[in-house]
């Protein structure tokens, strides 16, 4: 069986073990769950059903004000840190708590984007590819994202990340949209807390969709024909549709006569004229030509009557035209030989409205330009034949190709402003004054990489306005690129031996795109006054520059002071641009040399076991090494009445050192030099009787004894002397010596004996019997003394009358004062 005490300590550490539980049947809160969104502030009741010693809140592991009367307490929480906790304890007894939690769940309301990743156009439909992006959104495990279609419910999106924090998630959508169909889409997201009896309102966004096709002109509408009377004013029509809607550019002999709009005023027409319209969007484009004839002094017809069919060119036609294809650039030269070997030819000649010749001898005549810049030189070579049925006519022709390179060739975005990651961005590339169009060309180029290519159908010889539209869907890493277009004149194997390029200047991308974080360590370690936030290395991206803001216990600090050796502990970085934040945390430890916080002078007992500490702050922990007088020194364990002294501490870490002198002075209970004794007196002696002792404090010494005439009690320095004159058998008896000090009290006692006197035994009875009530009662003290300080705990105390609960450091055992 286990002693009583040995079972007294088993139960204290069982109870020290469940110090502190759950304890819902004796605390409720009110409300006893919240959910409530981030930044706002709330307030919860607790009440106890029970007595307690003290009931208080922990929120954010800070303990607020401990009640011991009421059964009552209230508490704010304010909700901005998603790791956010709140608890309220009771306190039982001396060692046994229990508490209970607030259930919080704190929301974000999220902002939607929709985009459109990714378009498939067909001759009959398009396919699109959606997202429905939620922006900053917690707790997702709680949000339902909602596809409509005219609202039809098409999709329905939850998730299941258990993240607290807030994310950004995507919701994809594969739909189809029918040549003349036009729907309406929309993206709905809602955070549910069903079980709660809580909805949050919806939020959503809504766009349409329409099939895509290039700009289309029915095949009666691609030419027209216009007649109309000197100085008349008429408003040309291009009714070319297309979606994305067109583009229009009206050109006249070369020339840009106005853009956007699908009508062209012209005004006081003097003269036969062609106008050419061209509708474009990124897929395409179509061409009409619209023909002006001026009629002088009369009315203008419907339309322009049809030109009589051309002569058939002779199959058998005795003409060779060499080369039989040329490509000359505006303005260069250019010649064409033709020759014949008919025998009966009677003359040959070139018809042009530049170069042509007469009629000439044959067998040869040359077609000879010096600067080619008619765009509707076509030389046709003929023959005259002598034949039996008379003259008789044939041609030929060299195809001629005359080419100009653009004027200007450049980029510029068709929406002015920044690229958004994953949305979709149009650059255009214009093309100026450039022919043939149809063998141009247009590549587009990011940095060195070739991303798109283009060409053009439009037929017409003359110099054109033209442009090509590249679609991009931006990505972060696309911040900085260089987009460019070529223009490349494609002549075939009769141009010239490098193919004619122009080239833009580079259009520079600046890609928008949300805070991310680079690189942050998750705990770090510095020295007090050489770390401030700004410095620590954190890296995050984003564009616009995120701006960063460092908080710790939920304020917001400034990040650039010095963090002191009060400044420990967990700190959240916010990042955060026009298109969102991120947040991280990291737990920041600040070292410092250390110090002292103690006290000058202290009182010590001697031989007691138990010492506290004066330990000095410090991080890392530091040694503390003592010296005495100058030397090191090792302390005892236990303190004796030699180890009174000047002590100096001095403790060291890899930061620094600090000093500190004090003065200990061990306190012990008296102690006499001599113990118990016997004295023979003879009848009528002077006897003297002495009483000295040592101690710290200095001890008050007393003599207990019976007042008598001839007894005299005297104080010489720490000595009680006793004079008995002429001493008598009633002198005789035990004398006792008391000595006391704060630390403890103890006696000595001196037996007088008459010499001859049979009465000795006696007197040594009752002077036993005084000495044991007297012992008996300064055990009793004793222990009363030992109680009331608790075993000990406090027995080392400083100077002034105060307690004190300053530690410090114990000596080994052994050493020396």
């Amino acid at each position: 069986m286990l002693p009583l005490r040995m079972l007294g300590i088993g139960l204290l550490m069982l109870s020290l073990c469940d110090a502190d539980t759950a304890c819902p049947e004796k605390l409720s809160l009110d409300p006893p769950e919240i959910i409530e969104e981030y930044g706002t502030e709330v307030f919860v009741n607790c009440t106890s059903t029970v007595e307690h010693d003290g009931m208080y809140w922990i929120v954010r592991n800070k303990s607020f004000h401990i009640e011991l009367e009421e059964n009552f307490i209230s508490q704010s929480v304010l909700l901005s840190d998603w790791d956010v906790t709140a608890e309220c304890k009771i306190m039982l007894n001396e060692s046994h708590e229990c508490s209970k939690e607030l259930e919080m769940t704190i929301y974000k309301n999220p902002e939607v984007i929709h985009s459109i990743k990714r378009v498939r156009p067909t001759p009959k439909e398009t396919q699109y590819d959606l997202d429905c992006d939620t922006i900053n959104v917690a707790p997702v495990q709680n949000l339902t994202v909602k596809w409509y279609k005219n609202d039809e419910l098409l999709d329905t999106n939850f998730f299941k990340d258990k993240t607290k924090t807030p994310v950004n998630v995507s919701s994809p959508l594969l739909i189809t949209v029918n040549r003349g169909e036009e729907v309406q889409m929309r993206c709905e997201a809602q955070l549910n807390f069903v079980t709660h009896g809580l909805q949050l309102p919806v939020i959503s966004q809504t766009f349409n969709l329409s099939a895509q096709y290039p700009p289309e002109l029915n095949p009666e509408e691609e030419t027209e024909s216009i007649f109309v009377l000197q100085d008349d004013d008429i408003t040309l029509n291009c009714p070319a549709e297309g979606n994305p809607p067109p583009v229009f550019r009206w050109t006249y002999d070369g020339m840009t006569m106005a853009e956007s709009s699908n009508t062209l005023k012209v005004t006081h027409i003097n003269a036969s004229a062609t106008y050419t319209c061209t509708a474009s969007n990124y897929l395409g484009n179509t061409t009409k030509q619209i023909h002006i004839h001026v009629k002088q002094g009369e009315a203008a017809p419907a339309t322009l009557p049809p030109a009589e069919p051309a002569t058939p060119e002779a199959e058998d036609c005795p003409l060779m035209v060499t080369p039989s294809e040329i490509v000359v650039r505006f303005g260069d030269p250019a010649s064409v030989n033709c020759s014949t070997s008919a025998t009966n030819a009677v003359g040959m000649g070139w018809e042009s409205p530049v170069g042509g010749t007469g009629f000439e001898h044959p067998p040869v005549v040359t077609w000879m330009v010096e600067k080619l810049e008619d765009w509707t030189a076509a030389p046709l070579c003929y023959i005259t034949l002598d034949t039996t049925t008379g003259a008789e006519q044939c041609d030929k022709s060299p195809t001629v190709t005359l080419y100009k390179t653009p004027d200007t060739v450049s980029v510029s975005a068709v929406h002015p402003g920044p690229m958004v990651e994953g949305t979709n961005f149009y650059l255009k590339c214009d093309i100026s004054n450039v022919a043939p169009v149809q063998k141009l060309k247009v590549k587009w180029y990011r940095d060195n990489e070739t991303v798109s290519g283009e060409m053009f159908l439009d037929t017409n010889k003359t110099p054109q306005n033209v442009f090509s539209t590249h679609i991009i869907t931006p990505e972060r890493d696309y911040d900085g690129s260089l987009y460019r277009c070529e223009a490349e004149l494609h002549l075939g194997p009769n141009g010239p031996d490098f193919i004619p390029t122009e080239t833009s200047e580079p259009y520079t991308a600046i890609v928008h795109y949300k805070p991310f974080i680079k690189a942050c360590p998750s705990s770090y370690t510095a020295v007090e006054d050489q770390l401030s936030m700004d410095m620590l290395p954190c890296s995050a991206g984003g564009n616009p520059p995120p701006t960063v803001q460092w908080y710790h216990q939920g304020k917001l600090i400034n990040s650039s002071e010095p963090l002191t050796r009060f400044d420990t502990g967990k700190y959240t970085a916010e990042i955060r641009n026009i298109l969102g934040s991120v947040s991280t945390s990291v737990e920041i430890t600040i070292e410092y040399k250390p110090f002292f916080e103690c006290m000058d002078h202290y009182k010590i007992e001697m031989n007691v076991g138990s010492q506290t500490k004066c330990e000095p702050k410090g991080n890392p922990a530091p040694t503390i090494t003592w010296f005495k007088d100058g030397k090191l020194v090792n302390s005892p364990l236990r303190w004796t009445n030699h180890d009174s002294g000047n002590y100096s501490l001095k403790a060291a870490n890899k930061h620094g050192t600090a000093e500190h002198a004090v003065y200990l002075d061990v306190l012990y209970a008296p102690q006499f030099k001599e113990g118990n004794s016997t004295k023979e007196m003879s009848l009528g002696e002077n006897v003297t009787l002495e009483c000295s002792a040592e101690g710290n404090p200095a001890p008050f010494i007393h003599w207990n004894l019976s007042s008598a005439a001839n007894l005299k009690e005297t104080t010489v320095g720490r000595q009680k002397i006793i004079t008995i004159t002429r001493a008598t058998s009633t002198n005789a008896g035990v004398y006792i010596c008391v000595a006391t000090n704060e630390v403890g009290t103890v006696t000595r006692s001196v037996t007088l004996v008459m010499k001859g006197s049979n009465a000795a035994p006696m007197a040594v009875i009752w002077g036993l019997l005084i000495a044991g009530i007297i012992l008996f009662t300064l055990i009793a003290m004793v222990l009363l003394h030992n109680h009331q300080k608790k075993h000990g705990e406090y027995s080392f105390l400083p100077a002034n009358t105060k307690d004190s609960n300053v530690p410090m450091t114990t000596l080994s055992e052994g050493g020396k004062a």
